[in-house]
């Protein structure tokens, strides 16, 4: 890596997040409602997007206006599940760390991260590397779990929890974050992002609620409120969306040309067979499975 530094990372690998969070869990309804968060985000259509963090590619097909798609994820098993399911036509998969991103300056024009920060141990270091990555004028849209929403400080005002009102991130369990919006406002600033228009969602996420209410007709309360209640965000989950204020050609890197070496930051790599190859400091990353491993365990 660039400066010695790696953070702990939280793997997802071989592990059943898939079956055991998602399929058949009954959480059709957050589903629904980051699905219609991201519509009201992201730009309508675009020439390549990287959705950092995409597991098995659950949102995929909420990218179907961009050219070419890169899903990102550091477990590698969950990438291979997206491929047999998704294809090569648009899709690129790769398997890396946030805090090592193998992709070279501007080399998208949206970045997409959804369920990802509330793992970051460092989330400044991951917002400079995604800047560094997007290109000047582009887009990021974030999703994070909010330390302020409803519930906590209703724990708090019965004394059972830690304040909702503290900027600081609290961590719940190990590599599970709560932020504060406003630390979260600052930090993106301090990367080079101006963040603008921002949704509470998911603000119905009560089991009485979803048991009893058809999910249609929960996401599309959801959907009303999520603007709505923007300004006091009280739900456990935030989008905000974020221009890259940076200098520079607006142009996009070339297809060809859109991997760094995560070790030494060179771009471009060169493809030989199935690796990439660092002409700066010779190291050689592995193509298999139809998936780019930059991962540094492997």
């Amino acid at each position: 890596m660039v400066d010695g530094y790696q953070p702990p990372i939280c793997d997802y690998e071989g592990s059943t997040y898939r079956t055991d969070f998602w399929e058949g869990q009954g959480r059709e309804y957050e589903d629904g409602a980051e699905r219609r968060a991201l519509a009201r985000l992201l730009p309508p259509c675009g020439r390549r997007l990287v959705d950092i963090g995409a597991g098995f590619g659950r949102l995929a097909d909420a990218y179907d206006g961009y050219d070419h798609v890169i899903l990102m994820d550091y477990s590698r098993s969950q990438l291979e599940f997206a491929r047999s399911r998704l294809g090569d036509e648009r899709f690129t998969y790769v398997a890396a760390d946030i805090y090592r991103l193998p992709l070279a300056a501007n080399a998208v024009d949206t970045a997409v991260m959804v369920r990802v920060l509330h793992h970051l141990v460092d989330p400044v270091r991951a917002f400079c590397h995604i800047h560094r990555i997007v290109r000047p004028a582009g887009t990021f849209v974030l999703e994070y779990a909010n330390k302020r929403h409803l519930k906590n400080v209703a724990r708090y005002v019965l004394g059972k929890g830690v304040s909702p009102f503290s900027r600081n991130p609290y961590e719940f369990a190990p590599l599970h974050y709560d932020y504060h919006p406003r630390w979260v406002t600052n930090r993106l600033r301090e990367a080079g992002f101006e963040p603008g228009k921002r949704l509470a969602v998911s603000s119905l996420r009560v089991n009485a609620l979803k048991n009893n209410i058809p999910t249609d007709a929960l996401v599309d309360v959801d959907a009303f409120l999520q603007p709505l209640l923007a300004p006091c965000v009280p739900s456990p989950s935030v989008f905000v969306r974020n221009r890259v204020r940076k200098d520079g050609d607006l142009a996009l890197a070339p297809a060809d040309q859109i991997f760094a070496c995560p070790e030494c930051g060179y771009s471009p790599l060169i493809r030989e067979g199935d690796e990439m190859v660092c002409p700066t400091c010779s190291r050689r990353y592995r193509i298999e499975n139809g998936v780019y491993i930059f991962k540094e365990q492997e």
